[in-house]
């Protein structure tokens, strides 16, 4: 199999119709396919082979898909690096991905000088022009005449090392295979939900590199434009959507609370829009309802990770009708049902599933799922049982088949003997209209072991008080679920995939203490 073929066969088709659009640039899938199959015969002219790992460091960028398809064109495995890392984890991730070639921005070439030292990394390729370090992507690329470049890979060889957002405190990369990304490609086209085709525009906020990249290849393979925001700006967002009169857009729930902010907002028009996908963390009811009446009827929800290679729960623009329509409320707790091939499970400790109803763990199996995690064999076990993926969310399931998450295995409080899970806790702080974004952990506490804390951003322009937010949740929560302490700031912290970062909340509180939960 080889996943470029899908590329130029679109450019077959439709050669003029246009599909990446990135600031400026705009490429038509006749220049997509060229510049592909250009870079694929300039990085195999570098003495790459088979099965190599080449890197990607870069912002946003029309040159990130293009280099994409290109190393799938030429069988080379992708390793992309999250622009917002730090030096050292660079380092880690290129020492990890045994990359041989590295393309980076001009932004970050003072982060890969740092980090080169002890990786394998042969050439460096700067995608805004040649640097010390190595040649530029367009003399590159345009060194060599184009050829048709289509290398056969098996279902089971590498395509891409996804690296996870490293909440768990240790960078992993989960080995998705050709076969987990034709999964992928599958999923996206399978559905009207999801399909997006010729005439459709897509906008991809976040960085193409993990989530907001997944549906690239679904949207050539159906004829699609890919509209890729080079940074995240709410209004820019807004501006986009009327500019190119997107159809569809795929956003995490932090850019929904920003748009939502802004005082301007309903001067855009975004009647275009048919499709508002939001995924990779919860977001609360109350900013749902938010939602749909800024946006219209057109939400949905994803749910999926990495190792699942993007999403395998679904929960439908109708399903969000009739949750917000008064037909079944709970709904908007849910983050749906299986999604295309995925088989999805909610499973006790012991491995075999739990009644519907109970609480257990989510696990997933399918052609989506990922063998297990480079050079990381116990990890690996751990994670992976039997041909199912133990996703660490723990959740419980209606017997339609909806299924609502509780919380992280390692974000579950126990106080007092009691299970308490942060997310129930969020979903009742979210639903006060003063309420911007809130986080819940535990902290240390001599009488319950653990307490729970709400870490709380007010809304510009409110005054809230502990006291008033506290009997707030009292009256929504059994009372050992309440917070017992509220502290407000400015902002919360939030990890390179947007998700806000528990992790570096509960550090804050733990610091010090003879006994740490995790």
């Amino acid at each position: 199999m080889n996943l470029g073929r899908y590329v130029r066969r679109t450019a077959g088709h439709h050669p003029t119709a246009e599909a990446v659009v990135c600031g400026a640039t705009r490429l038509t899938y006749a220049e997509l396919d060229d510049h592909s199959d250009r870079l694929a015969v300039a990085l195999r002219g570098l003495g790459l082979h088979q099965g190599d790992r080449v890197a990607t460091l870069a912002a946003n960028r029309a040159e990130l898909v293009v280099t994409e398809v290109a190393l799938y064109k030429a069988g080379l495995v992708r390793a992309p690096i999250n622009a917002r890392l730090g030096a050292g984890e660079v380092a880690h991730l290129l020492r990890e991905s045994d990359a041989r070639v590295l393309l980076a921005d001009a932004a970050h070439l003072a982060a890969v000088r740092d980090a080169l030292s002890g990786t394998g990394v042969k050439t460096v390729i700067g995608y805004d022009g040649p640097s010390d370090m190595g040649p530029g992507y367009l003399d590159t690329m345009y060194g060599n005449e184009p050829e048709p470049v289509a290398v056969e890979c098996a279902e089971g060889d590498a395509a891409v090392l996804h690296f996870t957002s490293g909440s768990t405190g240790t960078l992993k990369a989960a080995i998705q295979t050709y076969g987990n990304r034709l999964a992928l490609l599958r999923k996206m086209v399978m559905s009207a939900d999801t399909r997006v085709g010729l005439g459709d525009k897509q906008i991809l906020a976040g960085p193409v590199t993990h989530a907001s990249g997944m549906p690239l290849m679904g949207i050539f393979f159906a004829g699609g434009c890919a509209v890729i925001l080079p940074r995240w700006d709410p209004e820019e967002f807004l501006a986009t959507i009327q500019r190119e009169r997107a159809t569809h857009a795929f956003v995490v729930p932090t850019m929904v609370n920003t748009v939502l902010a802004l005082p301007n907002a309903r001067a855009y028009d975004t009647s275009s829009l048919r499709q508002l996908i939001y995924g990779a963390a919860p977001m609360s009811p109350q900013r749902i309802r938010e939602a749909w009446e800024f946006f219209g009827p057109v939400l949905s929800q994803g749910y999926g990770c990495g190792e699942t290679t993007s999403g395998v729960l679904f929960l439908s623009t109708e399903d969000h009708r009739r949750a917000i329509e008064g037909e079944d409320e709970e709904l908007l707790l849910s983050c749906g049902r299986p999604l295309a091939e995925a088989e999805v499970a909610i499973v006790g400790e012991d491995g075999t599933p739990v009644p519907d109803g109970e609480i257990g763990e989510i696990a997933v199996r399918g052609p989506d799922v990922v063998p297990g995690y480079l050079g990381a064999p116990e990890l690996t076990a751990a994670s992976f049982r039997d041909g199912w993926f133990l996703t660490g969310d723990l959740a419980r399931r209606r017997t339609d088949g909806y299924v609502f998450i509780v919380d992280r295995k390692k974000d579950m409080i126990v106080s007092g003997g009691f299970n308490i899970y942060a997310v129930e806790v969020e979903s009742v702080l979210h639903q006060h209209p003063d309420v911007y974004e809130a986080a819940v952990v535990g902290v240390p506490d001599e009488q319950w072991g653990e307490a729970v804390k709400a870490v709380v951003v007010p809304r510009d322009g409110t005054i809230l008080t502990e006291a008033a937010l506290i009997d707030f949740c009292a009256d929504r929560l059994a009372r050992m679920k309440k917070p017992r302490s509220v502290d407000f700031v400015a902002a919360l912290p939030h990890n390179p995939n947007g998700k806000i970062d528990r992790r570096a909340i509960r550090d804050r509180y733990w610091a010090g203490a003879d006994r740490r939960v995790n």
